[in-house]
């Protein structure tokens, strides 16, 4: 996983056999590793060229892909593959609890933002209580796995309650677009749209 040029080649000089570009459109925890997260918000399209301009490995697009035409349209820059998160996390296969199902099928707009709040890294959500609570606070949340640990109990009994303010709502942008079908139903639309259907 790349969220830069640099950390692209540092993964190429390490002879991986791929590269996922995440682009600061993904949802959930962020994988930067050379540097500041914040230098790592590339947009996806934006990354994917730059890493296929830097590295010779085969790179898969991750971040904000959530139907065929955004699959073609990875591809189209060079990807040779996608890599979908959020549109299958309301699939009835997936193992999200419900409520953050209901969460992203909710979502009528990008109401995502990158926070430290559940986990102490940072990470891409739908913005809920826990958040909003501590929005202007973020000096108190303490450091990975610190912060993961102290928010476990919570994000555990919130799960149970169907409570969806405080649980860790991972998304990507494009959270407004989910739609609910079984996995194998969603990968035959997906191919479909790609060649311009539906």
């Amino acid at each position: 996983m790349a969220t830069t040029i640099d950390e692209a080649r540092m993964l190429a000089a390490a002879g991986v056999d791929a590269i996922v570009a995440q682009g600061a459109e993904a949802g959930a925890h962020r994988g930067t590793f050379a540097g500041p997260f914040e230098a790592g918000m590339v947009p996806t399209p934006d990354l994917v060229r730059g890493i296929l301009g830097a590295v010779s490995a085969p790179v898969i697009a991750a971040g904000g892909l959530m139907d065929g035409r955004d699959v073609a349209a990875a591809l189209g820059l060079g990807a040779s593959a996608a890599q979908l998160g959020t549109a299958f996390l309301t699939c009835p296969e997936s193992g999200a609890p419900e409520a953050h199902k209901q969460a992203i099928l909710a979502a009528r707009a990008d109401t995502t933002v990158v926070t430290r709040a559940f986990s102490g890294r940072p990470a891409r959500g739908l913005v809920n209580a826990f958040i909003a609570r501590l929005e202007g606070k973020e000096h108190t949340i303490l450091p990975y796995p610190l912060q993961n640990a102290l928010t476990r109990a919570m994000r555990t009994a919130a799960a149970r309650r169907g409570d969806s303010g405080f649980l860790s709502l991972w998304a990507g942008r494009g959270v407004a677009r989910a739609r609910v079908m079984p996995a194998g139903e969603l990968v035959g639309r997906l191919v479909e749209e790609m060649s311009g259907g539906r």
